[in-house]
């Protein structure tokens, strides 16, 4: 369909006021955590300071154990991305490939379970793991969250995609079930599984209210956890914050710059087919 330049126009504006709207929260983050304390009081706020201090970082990264919580958000991230894609995959190629009882019946009810707010099986959750003893250790952080329902739709979908002639070609040739997998189908999904990839690991390092929850010591905190160490009775050191957020998120806008066409893709490449 052909859009007219009036229209165009239009559309254009609109994406560039979006843009700059979702940028603010940034700017003005990057801005805070170059200002003195005064400054960061001031009202109204000032938007550039007029003196850049850079030593606000330092500061921030000496505040807290920083080093302890960029190990522990790392390990989280490593072991918790690499459970949910080998969770994802099986799962998905049972659900696309495989022929068993009640499969769509399960499915739909699995995708169901994305409907549940998180916050609902918090203290439930809490309790499982409390009775096995997990409370305070890397596998209260990590193994609830191996698995993805929306990682296994997102994946599932994308193997429907893929031509059913290559299993019977494959099955020809003498290959099984599970060389399959991971020969022919798990490389021509690369895009998605990047986008899996991508969108855990950004979750498990942006988390916060979990990690908060099943960890008592400092030791076992993440990056976002360690944010509350700005926080105090007698306040919040506002520009500390915002540099030890800057240095969090900072990573992460990176690693999604170099990939975001990767994310495009492999949600394109799922489609919606039912």
């Amino acid at each position: 369909m052909k859009i007219d330049p009036l229209s165009k126009t239009f559309i254009y504006v609109m994406l560039g006021i979006g843009s700059i709207l979702m940028l603010l929260p940034f700017i003005w983050m990057i801005s805070t955590s170059l200002k003195s304390g005064h400054e960061v009081m001031i009202m109204p706020p000032i938007w550039i300071p007029e003196t850049l201090h850079f030593d606000n970082y330092a500061k921030a990264f000496d505040k807290a154990p920083f080093a302890t919580y960029f190990m522990n958000s790392v390990i989280v991230m490593v072991l918790s991305t690499l459970g949910e894609v080998i969770t994802t995959i099986l799962a998905a190629y049972a659900f696309s490939r495989l022929n068993f009882w009640g499969k769509d019946v399960l499915f739909a009810i699995l995708v169901g379970t994305m409907m549940v707010p998180g916050e609902v099986l918090l203290v439930p959750n809490f309790v499982l793991l409390s009775n096995l003893g997990w409370i305070d250790h890397y596998q209260a952080i990590i193994v609830p969250w191996t698995a993805s329902i929306f990682s296994i739709f997102l994946l599932r979908q994308f193997f429907l995609k893929i031509p059913k002639e290559l299993n019977y070609a494959a099955r020809v040739d003498g290959c099984n079930n599970f060389r399959f997998l991971w020969s022919i189908m798990v490389p021509i999904a690369k895009p998605a599984l990047i986008t899996i990839i991508l969108l855990k690991a950004i979750g498990s390092w942006n988390a916060f209210l979990w990690p908060l929850v099943v960890t008592n010591s400092k030791e076992m905190r993440t990056l976002p956890v360690g944010l509350t160490s700005f926080t105090t009775e007698a306040g919040t050191v506002y520009e500390l914050l915002m540099a030890a957020s800057t240095m969090i998120i900072f990573p992460m806008i990176i690693l999604f710059i170099f990939l975001q066409k990767h994310i495009i893709k492999g949600i394109a490449g799922a489609g919606i087919k039912g």
